[in-house]
């Protein structure tokens, strides 16, 4: 072809074909530059000033752009489902795993949570609550012993066998504390009366565990380690990371129950005097101990979570399946960018070759990468908000704290925007002398 003879267009001519070509990008093909050029001196100037909104140096977002990358989005609606079940399934699953993550860490801590201490003392090298060691009751004589400490109240955490009425036993694990002092005690009741375990043979159970334990409320006689057990008080909502479902007890009767010796016990909760200095108790009490020592509850928390999380590689695990999520949606996310900017690439050549940056483009390929994510993520946390409500009863409880949903928005946008930089790299190779070789 003689290019010869062509007039060359002014700049108002040219931002009025980027706005022909942009339409173009949308849906409708790009003929030949002679059929665009046709219309440039009667359009020019009225249609340039719906993309050239500002000068070159400082773009933004114009309708008319929002309008190409959608337009260029739902061209295909095919690919578009499969970006938006992609991230969908991504973000799904990073939901899960990281809500179970916040779930299980409160999960380990929750007895601690609940305890009323100002410090414990627990055998040397405990890893976490439900590690059942034992103490020998001189060590609560060297605590009193001590100024500054009012008591220092045994309490027992042991392992025992349930016998379920229809036949073989589970593990359980028995929590045994002083009635009359200020110890570990069974909360959210919802059927019973805390006093009722001062009754011969009385324990505490959740209903989360009804079936595992083979009850179904008040009354209910079971046996525990071949002795007489009664059901006499409900809790909800306390739960354990290792599903070994609590039974609360009287100190005297976890003894028995578990064939501890009277003489020992798992944990001593020390009450401080008013105005004592904790720190300063806490350094007086590991000087004088025998193989056991002090914790502050917050450093039993913290070796509890540690252990459970990271020491058992069960955080870990949580974190890889996260992490496996937000990999395969951002794999699907820039295949599909990356499709449909490769199938438009005569069209981006084009807007290229009459006079539109690259600045230009690329927005509107960021623009497709945002609006997936944001379609994909409302679907995602509709999801997820019906999976923490179907959980919320079980033994294993999905959380979704309202943080947790702004931080996964934000990941899901960074997620798929990292995915456009491959299309963006295939525009930026572009060579705008294509546009004249079609």
């Amino acid at each position: 072809m003689n290019w010869r003879g062509l007039a060359v267009p002014s700049a108002t001519e040219l931002r009025g074909l980027a706005w022909r070509a942009g339409q173009s990008v949308a849906g409708a093909s790009v003929r030949t530059l002679g059929t665009l050029g046709s219309g440039l001196s009667a359009l020019g100037s009225r249609l340039a000033q719906r993309i050239w909104s500002t000068s070159e140096s400082s773009l933004i977002i114009t309708p008319l752009i929002l309008k190409l990358a959608a337009r260029n989005l739902f061209h295909d609606w095919r690919r578009f489902i499969a970006t938006i079940i992609g991230i969908v399934f991504s973000m799904v699953l990073v939901t899960v795993q990281m809500g179970l993550f916040l779930s299980f860490a409160r999960t380990v801590t929750t007895m601690i949570d609940h305890t009323p201490a100002d410090l414990w003392i627990m055998p040397l090298a405990t890893k976490c609550f439900e590690d059942p060691s034992l103490l020998d009751e001189r060590d609560r004589f060297r605590a009193m012993s001590l100024e500054g400490v009012l008591d220092a109240v045994p309490m027992l955490v042991s392992f025992a066998q349930w016998r379920v009425p229809s036949g073989g036993t589970t593990p359980v694990l028995i929590v045994g504390s002083d009635l009359r002092k200020p110890g570990l005690l069974p909360w959210n009741i919802v059927a019973g009366d805390l006093n009722a375990l001062a009754i011969p043979g009385a324990v505490a159970v959740d209903q989360t565990y009804f079936s595992r334990l083979g009850v179904s409320g008040l009354g209910d006689a079971v046996e525990i380690r071949d002795q007489k057990a009664e059901v006499r008080l409900v809790t909800e909502g306390i739960r354990s990371f290792t599903t070994t479902p609590f039974v609360f007890t009287p100190l005297d009767r976890a003894r028995s129950y578990t064939g501890t010796p009277a003489n020992k016990a798992t944990y001593l909760l020390v009450r401080a005097a008013p105005g004592t200095d904790i720190g300063s108790l806490q350094g007086r009490l590991n000087k004088i101990l025998d193989k056991a020592e002090a914790l502050t509850p917050a450093e039993f928390r913290s070796r509890s979570r540690s252990f459970w999380l990271f020491g058992t590689g069960a955080g870990a695990a949580l974190f890889a399946g996260a992490l496996l999520g937000m990999i395969v949606g951002i794999v699907i996310v820039a295949q599909t960018l990356y499709s449909s900017t490769k199938e438009h690439l005569n069209e981006f050549a084009t807007l290229r070759a009459i006079g539109s940056s690259s600045r230009y483009i690329h927005v509107v390929i960021l623009i497709q990468a945002i609006l997936s994510a944001i379609i994909g993520f409302g679907i995602a946390a509709a999801i997820g908000k019906l999976i923490v409500a179907v959980t919320a009863t079980t033994a294993l409880p999905v959380l979704m704290p309202p943080w947790l949903s702004a931080v996964l928005f934000f990941v899901t946008i960074a997620m798929c925007i990292f995915s456009a930089i491959s299309a963006v790299m295939q525009v930026v190779r572009i060579d705008p002398a294509t546009a004249f070789t079609r």
